[in-house]
């Protein structure tokens, strides 16, 4: 099992013909089942012909009803991504996928809304997963996105993040020690965006093949709080949270959840090598080796901005 895609889902590509929808495209096809799941690609003004053997349509309506397909990855240039998100959304797709940086927020504001207001008439709901986003993937199976595949390997882990780079070395790094992952979830780092990371963690809470998650997140807005809250009460499996902050003096946070109970404990952490300590001391062992020459890097004693932060 997986969580959102899997070996049988059908993608459409937006902005396929496009030297970055190109590229991508042509990468998650090679990667795994890629060749049976990419199906389509959508542009008005190439309808008819093909690309990499994929048929391009006039429209997400028209593909998804000539192919089946159920996901969208976009790659328009963010001047037409809302519009884009906004079509796939009205075809009724069950996800979108938006790798686009850079879309005006008032662009995603007005979808958003739009969104909203198709939901309240009793539309179907689309998820939208981005923007900013690097896609998501599960290994040996299927991935959607910018994400290298070669880096991946099939496991039990969950992985979820604000952060593409940070996706990538949290995947690499256990790919590296033989754990491998179930999903991988980039959500994205803009201010208005889909998917939250409560979101995908109450779906990797439920996946009966996912042991544990590790859940990485930014400063700014109140989604990793409410996440963090809502595992406090209901996750089941262990976490490690990683929150990457530059500004308030390089804090590195780290949850671990490890008691059946739900329990959370929060530990600040002021440098790696107090991570890899913590670590060994969660895991019961000793770190082989801690960073050497690093800065002291602890805030003052009182920090407004810290506190505010650490208090929400």
């Amino acid at each position: 099992m997986s969580i959102y895609i899997n070996k049988d889902t059908k993608v459409i590509t937006q902005g396929i013909t496009g030297k970055t929808g190109q590229f991508h495209t042509e990468k998650c096809q090679e990667y795994a089942n890629g060749k049976n799941c990419f199906v389509a690609g959508v542009n008005p003004k190439k309808a008819g012909e093909s690309i990499f053997n994929i048929p391009i349509f006039g429209s997400v309506k028209e593909a998804a009803s000539q192919t089946g397909a159920t996901v969208s990855v976009i790659y328009v240039p963010p001047a037409g991504a809302a519009a884009a998100i906004w079509e796939a959304v009205e075809a009724d797709l069950d996800l979108a996928i938006c790798i686009t940086e850079g879309i005006p927020i008032r662009d995603m504001l007005e979808v958003r809304n739009k969104m909203k207001q198709k939901e309240a008439k009793g539309g179907k709901k689309t998820l939208l997963l981005g923007p900013n986003c690097p896609g998501l993937i599960t290994p040996d199976e299927i991935k959607i996105g910018i994400m290298p595949g070669h880096i991946h390997r099939k496991g039990r882990i969950g992985v979820v993040s604000r952060s593409g780079t940070l996706t990538y070395e949290a995947v690499a790094q256990l790919t590296e020690i033989g754990l491998g992952q179930s999903s991988a979830v980039g959500i994205g780092g803009d201010p208005i965006n889909g998917l939250k990371h409560i979101d995908v963690m109450r779906l990797f809470n439920d996946d009966p093949d996912t042991d544990a998650v590790i859940m990485i997140g930014e400063i700014g807005g109140p989604d990793e709080a409410e996440a963090a809250r809502w595992c406090k009460l209901n996750m089941k499996k262990p976490i490690v949270g990683f929150i990457a902050v530059a500004s308030l003096g390089m804090y590195f946070v780290l949850q671990y959840q490890g008691k059946p109970t739900g329990q959370l404990d929060t530990i600040i952490l002021t440098s790696s090598a107090a991570i890899l300590g913590t670590l060994a001391k969660l895991s019961g062992s000793e770190p082989v080796a801690q960073p050497k020459d690093e800065p002291d890097v602890r805030p003052p004693p009182y920090d407004p901005l810290a506190h505010a932060l650490l208090e929400r």
